[in-house]
Order: C-alpha cells, then sequence, then structure tokens
C-alpha cells in the first residue's frame, strides 16, 4: 500500500521547506537562548548550535515550521541537521542525541498536525557529520580517516531511531559531499527497519559543491545516483551549494537517469562578499519556473538563504504545474 506522501507525490509536486538557519538568525539569539532549561552548567560555549533550540526554545523552532506550512509548504524539515553524536561532540553534546532528535521531531508533528487542509509532512533531516570517510583530513596522511563507516552507521542508528520515536513521516539524508557518509547513513535506515520491524519513506538529496558538477569527493551526478540505487527511495535529489540557475543541468540529468521522484532545494543564489543570499522570493522563482517548464522534479523547496517567503513565491507557481513523470 502507498504512504501519504507516496500518494500525494502521484497528485502534485510537493513543496518542501525552507532554511532553517536563515529564520532563527533572525531572531538574534545569544549563548543564554541555548542552554536555559537545560545546559545551564554545561562547561562549552553553545551557542550557534541551533539543534538544541528544540529543546530550549522550541516555541522559535514551531513558530519556523508554521511559517513554512502557512506558505504553503508540504513537508517541513526537523530541526536535526546536526544530529549525530559525531557533529554534537564538537559540543561535548554526546549524550543529548537522542533527547535532540525526538524533541524535534515532536514538535515538528505537533505543528504539521494543525493543518487540516491538506496533509502535511515531517522529514527526519539526517545531515552529512562534520567528517567524510572518503578523504583524508590530513594532506601529509592520505590514507587517514577521522571517521570509519562502523562509527558512521551506529551515530546515523541513534538519530534514526529518535526521529522515528518523534513520529517523522520520512527519512530526509541532505546535503550529502560524501557518497559513503550517505551509504552509512542508508545501511543504518536499513538496519533499523528491519529491528523495528517497520519502514518509511527515504529521500536522498546531494550537493554539488562547483560548477564542475561534482559532489566534494569527485562524483557525477549521475555516479552519485548510481551508487544510492540499491535502495528503495522515495525521491533522490540536489540541495544547497548552487543556485537554482547552476542547478538545473545536474537536474536535467536526474530527470533523465532517475527512476526516482526527483526533488530540488537549491540556496537562493550564491552567497555574496559578506556569505548573504540575494536572491528575492520573485528571482528565484522565475529561475525554478524552468525546472517545471521542462518537467524536471517532483518536490521543490528552498536551502540556504530561503525564507517562507520564497516557499510562498514557489508554492504559488508550482501549482500550476504537473509533477515529473516517474
Amino acid at each position: 500500500m502507498k504512504t501519504a506522501i507516496e500518494q500525494a507525490l502521484q497528485e502534485r509536486i510537493l513543496i518542501l521547506d525552507g532554511a532553517m538557519g536563515t529564520m532563527i538568525q533572525r531572531h538574534k539569539l545569544e549563548e543564554f537562548d541555548f542552554r536555559e532549561g537545560a545546559f545551564e552548567h554545561h562547561d562549552k560555549s553553545l551557542k550557534g548550535n541551533n539543534d538544541l533550540l528544540s529543546i530550549t526554545r522550541p516555541e522559535i523552532i514551531k513558530d519556523i515550521h508554521r511559517q513554512y506550512f502557512q506558505a504553503g509548504a508540504d513537508i517541513v524539515e526537523t530541526n536535526t541537521f546536526s544530529g549525530t553524536w559525531i557533529a554534537q561532540a564538537d559540543y561535548g553534546l554526546e549524550d543529548a542525541v537522542y533527547k535532540i532528535n525526538f524533541e524535534s521531531a515532536k514538535i515538528a508533528k505537533e505543528v504539521a498536525l494543525e493543518f487540516t487542509d491538506k496533509p502535511r509532512f515531517v522529514a527526519g533531516s539526517i545531515g552529512p557529520t562534520n567528517r567524510t570517510a572518503s578523504i583524508s583530513p590530513d594532506v601529509n596522511d592520505p590514507g587517514y580517516r577521522a571517521i570509519s563507516f562502523d562509527q558512521l552507521v551506529d551515530a546515523y542508528k541513534d538519530q534514526v531511531n529518535a526521529l522515528m520515536d518523534g513520529g517523522v513521516d520520512v527519512l530526509l539524508v541532505e546535503t550529502i559531499f560524501d557518497t559513503l557518509n550517505a551509504k552509512a547513513a542508508l545501511f543504518a535506515i536499513d538496519t533499523v527497519f528491519d529491528e523495528r520491524g517497520v519502514k518509511i519513506p527515504i529521500m536522498i538529496s546531494g550537493t554539488i559543491t562547483d560548477q564542475s558538477g561534482r559532489t566534494l569527493t569527485g562524483q557525477t551526478t549521475e555516479a552519485f545516483l548510481i551508487s544510492l540505487s540499491h535502495m528503495p527511495l522515495l525521491s533522490i535529489g540536489l540541495n544547497c551549494a548552487l543556485g537554482a540557475s547552476l542547478m538545473r543541468p545536474y537536474l536535467q540529468i536526474l530527470n533523465e537517469k532517475s527512476p526516482f521522484a526527483v526533488s530540488a532545494h537549491p540556496n537562493a543564489g550564491l552567497p555574496n562578499e559578506f556569505g548573504k543570499y540575494d536572491e528575492s522570493p520573485e528571482m528565484m522563482a522565475i529561475q525554478i519556473k524552468d525546472f517545471l517548464d521542462e518537467g524536471l522534479i517532483n518536490i521543490i523547496g528552498g536551502c540556504c538563504g530561503t525564507t517562507p517567503d520564497h516557499i510562498r513565491a514557489i508554492s504559488e507557481l508550482a501549482k500550476n504545474y504537473e509533477p515529473r513523470k516517474i
């Protein structure tokens, strides 16, 4: 039987939310916002560890989810991009991983249930971690790795279990720069599914790091697709690094080759000299119209620099188009 999100994908182009970090930055939070009620006595600085806000300032995260749903999003991502013990080790918060993921999923689901006009979904965001299984961080020792495949699997299993306990509808392995990391995530997901006797849909999203058309570890878009096609995926797509216009050639490859739904959530252009993203909702929508005119996508949203205004413009545009035929 098809899940609700699989059924929705056949009926329309689904809208993914926009950037979480961009919205959090608007609140100009300080150190105490990341500590209040849970981590007051922690011995390391926590400012910037946005995943913690699901615990310490859940009302902010709920409001961001709500704004994206109000803008037309069908799917919001949990505030768990750095929700593995590998990423949280930088803050000495390995023991907080379950609570971070569980609470993030729980509050996103609570907001999704506020909307009854159409099905709304929560995607458990699984980031790439801050380590790579394929490249040595030491130029003097090319064979060295800062992380092993088994360590990645263990970290992802912990995250996946907590996200599923919190009630996510789909798992989104995103911003993949190293496909070996993604393979560890998929192996972890498959293991958890076997252990729980339950499966939910899986979305995959890689990142093409520059105009060479390759991931950071050197794969072309087609190689990336082939490397991960052993799993029965809901969708495969691209996010981050590039703006919409620069992403288009690589979406064309996925459209031609992918047996799965195709997703895209580009940045609001390339960052300027201050690290800010300048593309307005209208500018971004014009570029995304090309995706829609060519029938390239099934799921569309935004990444760095995008806001509810961007998602609203994209949503208004996408409702006039049929989804890509799989």
